[in-house]
């Protein structure tokens, strides 16, 4: 798989997972887990209101949490392989996290505090490691790794 078609599928499935999520609803907000497989973990806690979270995971032992405090957040992990960890941490408003991670042993880590930060981690292939902290306003972070 090449860089371009992960990034496109990786985009695709961000963009698809968004709106038809909604699992789980109350004050608005909804969480969303699907996962395929052998020992996959997830968990995800929500305070405040329209929040959204969807996790998919397909492959084995992958570890996804997220939790979300503040208003209109949203968060999105989806991975594929074997032995990837991820976790995203939002506290404000307006916020968004994804994370994709297609490949063994990928290890991906958000935290945001604040207002209309966005960050976007896409890793692609094995052994991988990235985090992003942000403080503040407006803020965007990218990560690539193939």
């Amino acid at each position: 798989m090449t860089l371009v078609s992960s990034l496109k599928t990786a985009a695709l499935a961000l963009a698809i997972a968004l709106p038809v999520a909604g699992a789980a609803a109350a004050g608005g907000s909804y969480v969303n887990v699907e996962q395929y497989g052998t020992g996959n973990a997830a968990g995800g806690a929500q305070t405040g209101w329209f929040n959204g979270m969807t996790i998919y995971q397909d492959g084995g032992w992958n570890t996804a949490i997220a939790t979300q405090d503040g208003h209109w957040n949203q968060t999105v992990v989806g991975q594929q392989g074997y032995g990837n960890g991820a976790s995203a941490t939002t506290y404000g408003s307006g916020n968004v996290t994804g994370i994709a991670q297609i490949g063994n042993d990928n290890a991906a880590e958000s935290t945001q505090w604040g207002n209309g930060n966005a960050v976007g981690v896409i890793q692609v292939g094995n052994g991988h490691s990235a985090s992003s902290t942000q403080v503040g306003t407006g803020n965007v972070a990218v990560i690539v790794q193939n």
